[in-house]
């Protein structure tokens, strides 16, 4: 089963993936599809000036082509990735607990002190593919504050669910959420 949907002004059949027996979410991944990643960076970057934000920041890891494109697209010199875990390379790495509705468990997100430091007093874009239940929204937000960085907005791709009423995330389509006939639930 498939949800056909137009994003970024590019037409996709997103494949329906069971999240619990009366759950089941339309999976949207850049990975590997170079014009979405385009298109939608592009469209994002609409969203919200240049001039509103120093830095954007986004969890790994289907967001990541899409960070990547931004920043080339915008110029941006730096941006910031939260790992799921601690890496060598990260100097004493600062960390918040998240839970994610495509994640089974909880999990951890990480960012290394050297990233955390130049946030500082920054205004920082946090920007996901699909917001979903806000979890690791949430967790990029409390490592922004952790870092003493300033929240300069929330972008995604598309709003799943109920995301799609919050009036704190800008966004550029709404993916509902399936029932296991694959119909939207309402």
């Amino acid at each position: 089963m498939t949800y056909s949907m137009e994003i970024a002004g590019l037409k996709r059949d997103l494949p329906l993936c069971k999240v619990s027996d009366t759950l089941y979410i339309a999976a949207f991944v850049c990975f590997g599809d170079a014009e979405i990643t385009v298109a939608c960076a592009r469209e994002l970057l609409k969203l919200v000036p240049a001039s509103e934000y120093d830095y954007l920041f986004t969890a790994e890891a289907k967001s990541i082509p899409l960070i990547h494109e931004m920043a080339r697209q915008s110029g941006a010199k730096k941006y910031f990735i939260a790992r799921k875990g601690p890496k060598a390379y990260m100097p004493d790495p600062i960390f918040v607990k998240d839970k994610s509705i495509t994640t089974a468990g909880a999990q951890a997100l990480f960012l290394g002190r050297d990233d955390a430091e130049l946030m500082r007093g920054k205004r920082v874009l946090i920007m996901d593919d699909v917001i979903s239940t806000g979890g690791s929204l949430q967790a990029m937000e409390e490592l922004v504050n952790l870092a003493g960085g300033k929240i300069a907005g929330k972008i995604a791709v598309l709003a799943e669910g109920a995301a799609a009423k919050r009036d704190d995330i800008r966004f550029l389509g709404v993916l509902p959420v399936f029932n296991p006939d694959g119909t939207p639930k309402l």
